[in-house]
């Protein structure tokens, strides 16, 4: 895809690429989610002429306030941060399979070392609403 591969340099790995979805919002449309080394990248595909639009690029270095909660019932996680610009966006990403969960939660850990990750929290031990900022800590 065009729009992504302008996004993405030659030397950044990918991680994980995965259809989401904005709880909340269902008529916002599918996003594709693309998580490398170095960026995270979302994409939204129009509703009516299917066309590609780039909802976010952006380094993971910048991101704030990163927070996912995998839910192994649900077979899903929810990934919440805050952009660049100050937007706090929070994306659910279906996924199949049990174990992909905890796959997919290890590469969340794995991406987000370093940066300014609050911390992950299991299912059913949310201590704040993903769509607003975490407490001070």
């Amino acid at each position: 895809m065009p729009v992504l591969r302008r996004c993405v340099a030659p030397e950044d790995t990918t991680l994980l690429a995965a259809r989401c979805q904005r709880p909340g919002q269902p008529m916002a449309g599918t996003f594709l989610l693309l998580l490398t080394n170095r960026h995270l990248i979302v994409s939204r595909e129009g509703r009516l002429l299917r066309r590609i639009h780039l909802h976010l690029a952006a380094p993971l270095r910048e991101l704030a306030d990163v927070v996912w909660v995998p839910d192994a019932r649900m077979h899903a996680i929810e990934l919440a941060f805050t952009a660049p610009d100050g937007v706090r966006e929070r994306f659910w990403i279906p996924i199949r399979g049990l174990s992909r969960v905890s796959h997919v939660d290890a590469l969340f850990s794995h991406a987000f070392r370093g940066s300014r990750t609050i911390n992950r929290y299991g299912p059913g031990r949310r201590t704040w609403p993903l769509s607003a900022p975490a407490p001070a800590v």
